[in-house]
């Protein structure tokens, strides 16, 4: 069974993620913390499968908690509707999602399972919100590299990459596209691999810092 530890400075509301995710019958609470300096205790006590982790909270925020344990558990963050502008530095530490705070609670437990799989999990009312709020000034070598390769992916892999990069889950795109859910699945594999990168988040940051450029 999954077990997870919650991460939040705001009392009532651990209180309140706490009850949700142990509501699930496959799911387990296993700790509460109210930092990030807690928040790396608790991971070290009950080694999670998930932190459900936020951000701006005090003695030490959830970037860098997240980066310090990123390697250990799976992180999912979990911010507000007007997207935490720190979220973007919380996905570059090893963040494997975000999700909001208010999401309904079955969305936040299937985003633990999802994360818990190994995949990656991205709130859509705000992927959007997160790809206006980074513009890079100038292009890293890792930007020309990514540029080169998106430019080399087939048209269809460009579009399939394009509403990830959106926040669209493979039905959706499915949906969208009028292909079946397996060829999205295989057109995501496959760009990820061209890409060199680990999961759907990644595409996200790619297309969010070459948007200008693709």
């Amino acid at each position: 069974m999954p077990r997870v530890v919650v991460c939040d400075d705001e009392r009532l509301l651990r209180e309140a993620l706490t009850r949700i995710v142990d509501a699930a019958p496959d799911l387990t609470v296993v700790g509460a913390a109210a930092n990030g300096a807690e928040a790396i205790a608790a991971v070290d006590r009950h080694a999670p499968d998930v932190v459900l982790m936020d951000i701006r909270m005090p003695v030490l925020d959830g970037i860098e908690a997240t980066r310090r344990i990123a390697h250990r558990t799976r992180v999912l963050i979990l911010t507000t509707y007007d997207l935490d502008s720190y979220v973007y530095a919380a996905l570059q530490a090893g963040a494997s999602g975000f999700l909001l705070k208010d999401a309904p609670s079955e969305r936040l437990r299937d985003g633990i399972r999802i994360v818990v799989s190994g995949q990656s999990v991205l709130a859509p009312e705000a992927t959007s919100r997160m790809i206006a709020a980074f513009r890079p000034n100038l292009p890293t070598p890792e930007d020309e590299r990514l540029l080169t390769a998106i430019k080399n992916l087939s048209p269809r892999e460009r579009e399939v990459g394009t509403l990830v990069a959106e926040g669209l889950a493979n039905d959706d795109i499915a949906g969208r596209l009028d292909i079946s859910r397996y060829t999205v699945k295989v057109h995501v594999s496959n760009i990820l691999s061209k890409l060199g990168i680990p999961d759907r988040v990644h595409v996200v940051l790619a297309w969010s810092r070459l948007r200008g450029h693709l």
